[in-house]
């Protein structure tokens, strides 16, 4: 049923993705919420027009989310892409007061994001074989130009995903020109919204591209059927783009070859990253400008402590502690 406040949702999401140049997953994930949002206004309470949306109807709908088991994340995000909507339709005059504004997110407990240790990431690292080494034949790629290729391209990735703590799509999106690993020693990332943002590389990055891009992207790129992918820097055995799916599975067999027992997923290394930063002793809004968060209190939560950490701080620190 088209409605006023369908229409109003058609505008919103052009602006949001044109005008304010969002990721296609951001706007895809704020029309699915506001869809949703709409659709139970029209359907149990009879609103279809924007401005007859009162404060209570907003209340009762982050209420219902209870019921249907979102979490209490879920729900401040819901609660947020409302937010954003009733702004939009303040800001196009299409109703005469935000009636979201005072609506407040439901309170939760902080989750810890899920971080290995510094050794379990070298074991993570060290997990893909050297392809001229002893252990290559028993790596998943086997022996050979393409499954070396492959091999050299995985240490790569995972090297440069720990070095600069990225997302995933930033990964899969990196070009050539992104990285400079003999001068400057840095990658340019592209996030959220397409903001850009300079990460240093360490040595062991660099040192793992060198390689790739010397001995291993070539073979890649030589597989390509058509146009060869002159761009990426990450391929596939295909020698297109690589894919972010295909990010999740080298890191969940390389997790299982180093026997880390839980799964992993892409921002297991970034959330490791920072965390390993923070315990390192850098500034949270150092980190906060490395993970190209737009908000500090998305990076303070790296900032935990963990038990063992907080005893020996305590009896070290603590003139009675001893």
């Amino acid at each position: 049923m088209y409605n006023g406040s369908t229409r109003l949702l058609d505008q919103f999401i052009v602006h949001i993705s044109v005008e304010r140049g969002l990721a296609r997953a951001t706007v895809r994930a704020y029309e699915s919420d506001l869809r949703r949002y709409l659709s139970w206004l029209a359907h149990t309470r009879g609103i279809t027009d924007p401005d007859a949306i009162g404060k209570a109807d907003i209340e009762e709908y982050v209420a219902q989310l209870d019921s249907d088991g979102d979490s209490a994340r879920s729900k401040a995000r819901r609660l947020a892409s409302i937010h954003e909507f009733h702004r939009f339709a303040l800001a196009q005059h299409a109703v005469s007061d935000d009636v979201s504004a005072t609506v407040k997110a439901p309170k939760s407990a902080q989750m810890l994001p899920d971080v290995l240790t510094i050794d379990e990431v070298s074991r993570l690292l060290d997990a893909i074989p050297d392809p001229h080494g002893t252990d290559a034949a028993r790596g998943r790629a086997g022996t050979g130009a393409l499954p070396d290729a492959v091999l050299l391209r995985d240490r790569a990735l995972l090297e440069f995903m720990y070095a600069t703590g990225c997302r995933v799509s930033e990964a899969v999106g990196m070009n050539l020109d992104d990285i400079d690993i003999d001068d400057a020693h840095v990658a340019r990332l592209t996030g959220k919204g397409s903001k850009q943002r300079l990460v240093p590389l360490g040595e062991y990055a660099c040192r793992a591209l060198r390689r790739y891009l010397a001995e291993g992207r070539g073979t890649l790129e030589g597989r390509a059927k058509g146009t060869p992918e002159r761009r990426a820097v990450f391929l596939n055995k295909r020698g297109r783009r690589l894919s972010r799916q295909s990010v999740w599975e080298v890191i969940k067999l390389a997790g299982e070859r180093a026997g880390i027992d839980r799964p992993l997923h892409p921002h297991t290394l970034r959330h490791s990253f920072a965390t390993h930063l923070i315990q390192g002793g850098a500034d949270v809004r150092t980190v906060q400008e490395l993970l190209g968060h737009a908000s500090v209190t998305t990076t303070q939560i790296y900032t935990h402590v963990s038990p063992e950490t907080l005893i020996e701080a305590y009896l070290t620190s603590h003139p009675r502690a001893r």
